[in-house]
């Protein structure tokens, strides 16, 4: 993921957009055989692109084209337009949740759900309008250099700064797990996180106020622990595993993992529906390509299958490893976002402020 959450529209995080593409239609009476996806931008779509797209394209007959980053208020007015040009859109789960309900987006057809269900794809991850993508995980990124001698593995541990010195990085953004790692913090059961107690989170919260780095983007969440200004961040593992890769003083700890996922939905009024549905089956039905791309992005797979495709040093750094799903304290409940993400916003926002 690559993405820069900056503006709320009708009470939902928005990204800006620069348009590049656009599914055209064929202009000489012949089927349309064009599928535009649409991702957040950066490494992670090329990667997309290259293993979860093009192997179908070439196999179809489908001509790929692309546009990033997702941005909500542009797929809302396309919709409401009537000239949808985007086709797969990933987005987050409590936004697919709440656009599906108000019309904005394409049911899933039977086909993809008996697909989903044939591959073993975990029901709590499907929507009424997406599939899911990927999994990831909100860790503890952490730098190798400053922590040497031992780093926090449970998010008590993050917020003892008297322990473990330093500013910490969190995600500006409402659904990104910051209260529920306070909440786990502050001793709340995994179990009993929702509905999350927001007094309690602010006032946990409250007592590492003055440490906290906001990062909206990826990289700027992984310069911030790599350079040590916030050795400490609540990360996305992917981010850090690429970082790490890259040669960056940065790892990943999966202890009291927070899981989560992303969603491909395709907006309503897109004329190339069929074709969208289409893929849809098949990237749940093709745990090869699945693979590749967790290999290259540390992303999970959400077909099992791929799993096995995978040696235990590749599924070192996923987050629906076998390992690391042990170590996981809770999966964000995007059921409960897709309810109360507007009022948790505000509520963030003057706390920020404040």
């Amino acid at each position: 993921m690559n993405r820069k959450l900056v503006i709320t529209v009708a009470g939902i995080a928005t990204a800006s957009l620069a348009l590049t593409g656009c599914a055209g239609g064929a202009s000489d009476g012949a089927p349309d055989t064009t599928l535009t996806m649409v991702d957040w931008g950066g490494e992670t779509q090329r990667v997309a692109m290259e293993q979860l797209y093009q192997p179908w394209a070439e196999e179809h007959g489908v001509t790929m084209k692309e546009d990033s980053p997702t941005d909500y208020a542009k797929l809302d007015a396309m919709v409401q337009a009537g000239k949808v040009t985007w086709g797969t859109v990933e987005v987050e789960p409590n936004f697919s949740e709440t656009a599906c309900a108000d019309g904005m987006l394409t049911k899933l057809d039977s086909a993809v759900t008996q697909a989903a269900e044939k591959n073993g794809v975990d029901p709590v991850m499907m929507g009424e309008c997406g599939i899911p993508i990927l999994q990831y995980s909100f860790t503890i990124g952490y730098n190798t250099e400053k922590f040497a001698s031992g780093h926090p593995t449970t998010w008590a541990e993050f917020f003892d700064t008297e322990k473990f010195p330093g500013k910490r990085g969190f995600w500006k953004y409402a659904t990104g797990g910051i209260f529920e790692a306070a909440l786990l913090a502050d001793g709340v059961a995994p179990a009993a996180l929702y509905p999350l107690d927001l007094d309690r989170a602010f006032a946990k919260l409250d007592t590492i106020k003055d440490s906290i780095v906001w990062y909206d983007t990826g990289d700027q969440q992984t310069q911030l622990v790599a350079s040590g200004e916030a050795p400490l961040v609540q990360a996305w593992n992917g981010r850090i595993f690429k970082a790490q890769a890259n040669g960056e003083p940065v790892a990943n700890e999966y202890g009291e993992a927070l899981g989560t996922y992303e969603q491909i939905v395709i907006p309503q009024g897109y004329p190339n529906v069929e074709l969208a549905q289409e893929w849809m089956q098949w990237v749940l039905a093709t745990p090869a390509a699945q693979a590749e791309y967790s290999k290259q992005t540390g992303y999970g797979p959400v077909t099992p299958a791929a799993l096995d495709l995978l040696s235990q040093e590749e599924q070192k750094e996923l987050p629906n490893s076998k390992e690391n799903q042990a170590k996981m304290a809770a999966m964000i409940d995007y059921s409960y976002w897709a309810e109360h993400y507007s009022e948790v916003t505000e509520q963030m926002n003057v706390w920020m402020a404040g």
